[in-house]
């Protein structure tokens, strides 16, 4: 039984508001914390039956809201440009006001791969990086369902609709999400058209074969233990890239999420939370 809650916290990093959810150990260990990060249109709230999981086995667990989704800042794009770049600045900012230097990994999803462009950037900061059903090759491609979101006067008009989260995220693995979880996903929508506009302005600015081609290569070299644990039932993100990704690395372990989808943490939780615990213990020195 798990006894471990996550608590919800915010930081003022600069002119930014950062919301996170955060699972402090049961026991405190010198385990390197772990973080979390979501995809799109998700929110930190996906994670939130991971992190008490994480914590019962004395991992600090900690996930945010990216900027422009869930609880965290919602800023024009006059004052902050949407784009990989400025969300990798945008982290280390974050990760630096918590005081957070040396972390395990772990990302999901499209801008989910920003924290994978944060790990080659930083690579004396991972300790261990897991990765779920995230953009690993230029391959990948932007599934309509999201892409339309950037078209100009479509995207307007689709990233103001709250159900527009239902269908992505049920989409992603043809999975049921309670309707008390889905408030929590609308509400963002609901309370103001920043949610929505921030939204358009992130499919907008993915540069998605760039920042592919920046993964592909820098991790060639990588040397950090790796895991890549997959949603097999994800129609967006092929399993066969997990695979060549997998391949090039040399400490790397590729397992296969049997009947899990897109957002594995959402489809999932317990699947997700058995393979990350047995990789992070395992790996623990």
């Amino acid at each position: 039984m798990t006894t471990s809650v996550a608590k919800e916290n915010s930081v003022e990093v600069g002119r930014l508001k950062w919301f996170y959810r955060e699972a402090e150990p049961v026991n405190p260990s010198e385990k390197s914390p772990v973080l979390l990060l979501h995809g799109l249109p998700s929110q930190s709230y996906s994670w939130r039956n991971v992190l008490p999981a994480l914590a019962e086995q004395g991992f600090r667990a900690i996930a945010p809201d990216w900027i422009g989704f869930g609880l965290s800042a919602k800023p024009d794009r006059r004052d902050f440009a949407y784009t990989p770049d400025a969300y990798v600045t945008a982290l280390t900012d974050f990760l630096q006001a918590l005081e957070i230097e040396k972390f395990s990994l772990v990302v999901q999803g499209f801008v989910g791969s920003v924290g994978l462009q944060y790990a080659l950037r930083h690579p004396e900061q991972i300790d261990r990086l897991a990765i779920l059903n995230t953009p690993l090759t230029t391959e990948a491609r932007l599934p309509w369902k999201i892409k339309q979101m950037g078209i100009p006067f479509v995207g307007d008009m689709l990233t103001q609709d709250p159900l527009l989260v239902d269908r992505t995220l049920e989409g992603g693995g043809g999975y049921r999400v309670e309707d008390a979880d889905l408030d929590v996903y609308r509400r963002p929508f609901l309370k103001s058209s920043d949610a929505g506009r921030a939204l358009l302005a992130i499919v907008k600015n993915l540069q998605l074969p760039q920042v592919t081609a920046e993964i592909q290569t820098g991790f060639a070299n990588w040397q950090q233990p790796t895991l890549v644990a997959w949603g097999m039932k994800d129609p967006w993100l092929s399993f066969s890239h997990a695979k060549t990704f997998a391949a090039m690395m040399p400490h790397t372990e590729l397992i296969s999420l049997e009947e899990v989808g897109h957002y594995p943490q959402e489809d999932w939780h317990e699947k997700v939370s058995t393979a990350l615990l047995d990789f992070l213990r395992r790996q623990a020195i």
